[in-house]
């Protein structure tokens, strides 16, 4: 067992290491990754900056391609790890503390590639929900995704995990007023669909030829009034009467193959 010295010394490393629990927003406003796929994604983007690398000898092994030499890495035990995560996340040995990304303006997503969807989240907060529509969004090439700034989950760890890497490759887009940046989208060409499980056309049949813009809302409530009112058309998945609605990401993820498949 350890002494009264060791552990003192112990707790302090424990104390320094920490940083509180939580989704992933470490102190000081950095964010703080973990997981293979969310800390090989960050370290692969150029538009990363990086603070320090925690990690165990098997999860540096486990990344694709090796560090830059000076990389801030710090070799750290499994349940060292476990203190700069949320409770019982699956780091994966591997915990990484960075700058938040760039902030983007919607017209870096408007001025971009038409043919490639935008999907705008209406006051979805749930990070696992925002982070497997990242990763829907990059398995189908979506331009974008674009929240309101002040109802949606931060970027962070929890987040980042569900998106397994696709937080690095789709852009996000935090705007003040959505119902002003979908006016934008109308301005630039898009049309603008909203799920809504009472709408009597169903999605595939509303989609149009050219560029598109799908609205979701959160689950229970939907989208607000206002934001469905800023929509071309309203449309709905033809699901089993045996299922009253779909989790919000699968609902994302089917709306993205149907944009993906029209016309083939």
């Amino acid at each position: 067992m350890a002494n009264r010295g060791e552990k003192k010394k112990l707790r302090g490393r424990a104390a320094r290491m920490q940083g509180g629990r939580g989704s992933g927003r470490a102190t000081q406003g950095h964010v703080r990754l973990w997981g293979r796929h969310a800390v090989e994604a960050a370290l692969k983007n150029p538009r990363r900056e990086f603070r320090k690398l925690w990690a165990t000898h098997e999860g540096v092994e486990s990344l694709d391609g090796e560090l830059p030499e000076n990389f801030p890495l710090e070799y750290a035990g499994v349940q060292d790890l476990e203190r700069l995560v949320a409770r019982d996340a699956p780091h994966q040995g591997l915990v990484l503390e960075c700058e938040a990304l760039d902030d983007l303006h919607i017209t870096d997503v408007l001025s971009g590639d038409p043919t490639r969807p935008i999907v705008v989240l209406d006051q979805v907060t749930d990070p696992h929900n925002v982070g497997a529509i990242l990763r829907s969004a990059a398995a189908f090439n979506a331009a974008a995704i674009i929240t309101q700034d002040r109802h949606a989950p931060p970027e962070g760890g929890v987040l980042a995990k569900s998106a397994s890497g696709a937080l690095e490759l789709v852009p996000w887009v935090r705007v003040v007023n959505l119902a002003r940046a979908l006016e934008d989208m109308a301005e630039a060409g898009y049309w603008r669909i909203g799920l809504a499980g009472e709408a009597e056309e169903d999605f595939a049949s509303a989609l149009p030829a050219g560029p598109v813009a799908i609205v979701l809302g959160a689950e229970g409530d939907g989208m607000r009034q206002n934001i469905a009112a800023h929509c071309d058309n309203l449309a709905r998945l033809p699901i089993s009467n045996l299922m009253e609605s779909l989790n919000v990401s699968n609902a994302a993820a089917i709306a993205l193959y149907a944009v993906a498949m029209r016309g083939s």
